[in-house]
């Protein structure tokens, strides 16, 4: 076990397709979350590792270069299957955004400034007035959608910087998302930065979620693809088989090696 720098917390890492990604439980990884939030400098870059983002890390390297950046958890029955391939065992904890954000902002009793960038508009004001409602002592704060020009991502930055928040969520989609992160959000901006992917549709209840009982099974995938086939088809179809050939790929050729973080300041950036 480690401790990651500037914290309290003690965890190790798995390497996945030779990434590290966090083995904490649900209540290591909310204790981390909110002591980095707390912190009175620094700034913590926490992403998600699923089996389609683990497709487009094998695909793209300076993907996988701003990971290495970035605190990584599992998200996702693949990495389960991975880890008990490569290890011996499943991670503790499914760390998927979609649940682990909304919990962490229960969990989370300080009061603190929460700023949102991503989706449409609309999506993004409802996302913010639902997360609101969720937790009420929080302030939640949409500051821009997701669809501005590249060009004007350091105006966006500048309305962030302004809003003065605690923590940024960023919702792009991946790689999109971290790669902007990793680019254009640096020092001033927020303690804790976390890029959630569709977690503002989800919010909005623009999009619905699986069943509780399929949610356990680890089938929202599945629920996903039926909802939204077209948009879908490609990562779940055609992604599936393809994150179980890269991961037999590497067991065959022997890779991945012991679990630790070897004092890596991952995720961290200083003021």
């Amino acid at each position: 076990m480690n401790v990651f720098p500037g914290t309290t917390i003690a965890a190790s890492q798995r390497p996945i397709l030779d990434m590290q990604v966090c083995d904490f439980g649900w209540a290591n990884a909310f204790a981390f979350a909110d002591e980095i939030a707390s912190l009175p400098i620094g700034q913590t870059v926490i992403s998600f590792l699923n089996a389609h983002n683990a497709n487009l890390m094998m695909q793209d390297p300076e993907y996988r270069a701003v990971l290495n950046r970035q605190i990584v958890l599992p998200d996702g029955y693949g990495m389960d299957l991975a880890s008990m391939l490569f290890h011996g065992k499943a991670f503790p904890a499914n760390l998927n955004g979609t649940d682990f954000v909304p919990a962490l902002m229960t969990y989370m009793t300080t009061p603190s400034r929460v700023a949102m960038v991503g989706a449409r508009s609309d999506v993004l004001k409802r996302a913010a007035e639902n997360f609101q409602k969720h937790a009420p002592w929080h302030q939640f704060i949409p500051v821009s959608d997701g669809f501005f020009d590249p060009e004007q991502s350091d105006n966006v930055m500048a309305m962030v910087r302004a809003v003065r928040p605690d923590i940024l969520l960023i919702a792009m989609g991946s790689p999109k998302q971290e790669k902007w992160i990793d680019r254009h959000v640096g020092p001033g901006h927020a303690r804790l930065v976390l890029s959630v992917g569709a977690l503002f549709d989800f919010m909005a209840e623009e999009v619905p979620r699986a069943s509780l009982t399929m949610r356990r099974l680890r089938l929202e995938w599945l629920h996903r693809l039926v909802v939204e086939p077209r948009r879908l088809w490609r990562r779940y179809i055609l992604g599936n088989p393809l994150f179980i050939y890269y991961v037999l790929r590497h067991k065959l050729k022997g890779r991945e090696g012991s679990s630790n973080i070897d004092g890596q300041r991952a995720g961290s950036r200083s003021f």
